[in-house]
């Protein structure tokens, strides 16, 4: 069985800070989950009240030098470290504020998360967990929080870290709720309502919870994000109570991926995991042990180490033993072409791109094509300089986008109805978009997709939308400074710029069929316009700057499209350009695609 220890920690009262109201509850709440809905075996508990277990510098550095000084844990382990109270940034350092830190001292009295992350390691386990609400110091002076160096030390010692919110912004205690609204979201996500077993589920339920309450309560804005790298430990199961057979496939997945690549210890951490999930009740981890210990016998006599490559159908000749695994699904790339036309529309280069993607399988032959899409920094809205742009593009602002996933195509009729089980498209063709499609109907087999696949899936942003639309670049279009029939689908009656008349197909044509941008990414100008999950303002005014969606407007009702459709002229189809309909709303030229969030 599995060890599952913790340490939870909750400081309402300061000797040199202003008093926190609920860091004592959010404590007490992850304690008692912990220790009831989780079934941890141990957790340590500091808060208030009871002075061996104050959360004073000297109790907690006696912890963490005590507990923590030799490995009593091992693979398949957990342990999970909670902190609610005041964090600090000192000389770019992280430090999480002790009820007797002083912040013209800190180095002194406060507790760096660095030493933190440091003793938690020593402890054994390959699932360490640092879940900190600890963002609440609003009077610091160059307005950033806890979290930069946080991140840093994360990444490079594996340690799964989930922060309440991004360093510049300020961790809310909703009075109504009697806790913070991010232990409110994690507890919940966590638990019976939010079933999110893994790292990734997880994460996804935090960054759209966690804003929802503080938009209700505050008015105000907190995104919490997660650092869980490298890749397998987002898929890591936090509460195998709630683990879908998907949830296990992945982990599997995950660990052939690292025996063949020669990691054993890894692989070994991640079936002992499977077994965990399942129970005890998993063939393929219980044979694939075995293997790794005889693998690790030969390696121990000096033999060579026997791959799924290098035993496949070469003839054993009897020698040592075969152990022949299932072959292991890499991260794919396809390979596309990328055009740029000048002025008039004439082509005026070509470059051969690749991209990485993954294949959802929908069953009955049906696969839906996920592309990644890198992070990064992007410019969105249009200049003044721009031709035929709206008010509504203004202003230009800097917008963050952490990386995701987002579909290849647009949702196409034969996808929709593989998940929904009807096609209310009016052109029909199983290659076409599914169009006639409402928001509603949109989230909906988001949803329906999501339970399918076991893998969180949504709508788009509008500020994911623009930045994988433009895909580095800063024209009116991807293809340049304006596009013509030949590339696009829009009503060629009316072109842009100096481009010349075209076609006007007078109905939606088959994904893929013109060049797609540099991401990899098909008919984001044209075909069909496509639902975003935000609320429609009429300008970017106090908009989002993290790449999340806008949920606050005047009307609730009226919601973003982008990309413009057969049906527009040119100039909607720019990437810039902002239309809305009512959420109820189903006409021949709306359809939609999927993204699906990937952990930073």
């Amino acid at each position: 069985m599995a060890k599952n220890w913790a340490i939870a920690i909750g400081v309402n009262q300061y000797d040199w800070l202003q008093p926190l109201n609920y860091a004592k509850r959010d404590a007490e709440l992850m304690q008692e989950f912990l220790r009831k809905e989780a079934g941890f075996d141990e957790v340590f508990f500091y808060t208030d009240g009871v002075e061996s277990n104050r959360p004073n510098r000297a109790n907690l550095r006696q912890l963490l030098i005590k507990v923590f000084d030799k490995s009593f844990m091992g693979a398949g382990d957990n342990f999970w470290f909670f902190f609610s109270g005041h964090g600090m940034r000192h000389d770019g350092c992280d430090y999480l504020m002790p009820s007797d830190g002083n912040p013209d001292d800190i180095q002194e009295t406060a507790i760096s998360i660095n030493f933190v992350t440091q003793r938690l390691r020593r402890c054994g386990a390959d699932n360490v967990v640092l879940i900190l609400d600890a963002c609440r110091n609003e009077g610091q002076k160059n307005g950033q929080g806890i979290g930069g160096q946080t991140a840093e030390t994360a990444r490079e010692q594996g340690v799964i870290s989930i922060f309440s919110c991004n360093p510049h912004e300020y961790s809310y205690e909703i009075p109504a709720l009697q806790q913070g609204a991010f232990t409110t979201a994690l507890i919940e996500g966590l638990g019976i309502k939010g079933k999110c077993a893994t790292v990734e589920r997880l994460n996804q339920y935090l960054k759209s919870r966690v804003p929802e309450i503080v938009r209700q309560h505050q008015n105000r804005r907190q995104t919490p994000y997660v650092i869980a790298e490298p890749i397998n430990k987002s898929h890591l199961i936090l509460v195998p109570k709630y683990a879908t057979l998907a949830d296990i496939a992945t982990l599997k997945i995950d660990a052939y991926r690292a025996k063949d690549e020669g990691n054993l210890d890894l692989a070994e951490q991640l079936w002992i995991r499977v077994l965990a999930a399942a129970s005890g009740q998993d063939a393929d981890a219980i044979e694939a042990i075995k293997k790794i210990a005889v693998e690790r016998e030969r390696l121990g006599r000096g033999e060579t180490p026997v791959t799924s490559s290098s035993n496949s159908n070469s003839g054993n000749s009897g020698k040592g033993v075969s152990t022949v695994e299932p072959p292991v699904p890499k991260v794919p790339t396809f390979q596309f072409e990328v055009v740029t036309v000048n002025a008039q529309g004439k082509i005026t280069n070509r470059q051969n791109r690749t991209a990485k993607y993954f294949a959802e399988d929908l069953g009955n032959g049906v696969t839906l094509e996920m592309v990644q899409i890198p992070g990064g920094t992007f410019t969105m809205g249009s200049p003044e300089s721009e031709k035929d742009r709206d008010s509504d593009e203004s202003p230009q602002r800097q917008v963050t986008v952490p990386g995701f996933f987002m579909g290849k195509y647009a949702v196409t009729q034969a996808q929709y109805r593989a998940i929904m089980g009807k096609n209310p498209a009016n052109f029909k063709g199983d290659e076409k978009p599914v169009e006639q499609v409402s928001w509603d109907d949109a989230v909906e087999f988001c949803k329906k997709l999501s339970q399918k696949t076991g893998r969180t899936y949504r709508l788009p942003s509008e500020a994911e939308w623009e930045y994988a639309c433009r895909a580095g670049t800063t024209t009116p279009f991807y293809f340049g400074e304006t596009i013509t029939t030949d590339l696009v689908n829009y009503d060629g009656n009316y072109p842009y710029g100096a481009a010349p008349k075209g076609k006007y197909r007078q109905e939606t044509t088959n994904v893929g069929e013109f060049p797609p941008n540099s991401f990899g990414l098909y008919d984001m100008c044209g075909n069909v316009y496509e639902w975003c999950e935000d609320v429609y303002n009429n300008n970017y005014q106090s908009a989002p700057i993290d790449g999340s969606a806008w949920l606050t407007g005047k009307d609730n009702n009226m919601r973003l499209l982008r990309g413009g459709s057969w049906f527009a002229d040119a100039r909607f189809c720019r990437c810039a350009d902002r239309f809305t309909y009512a959420r109820a709303s189903r006409y021949r030229d709306v359809g939609f695609r999927v993204v699906a969030v990937a952990i930073l």
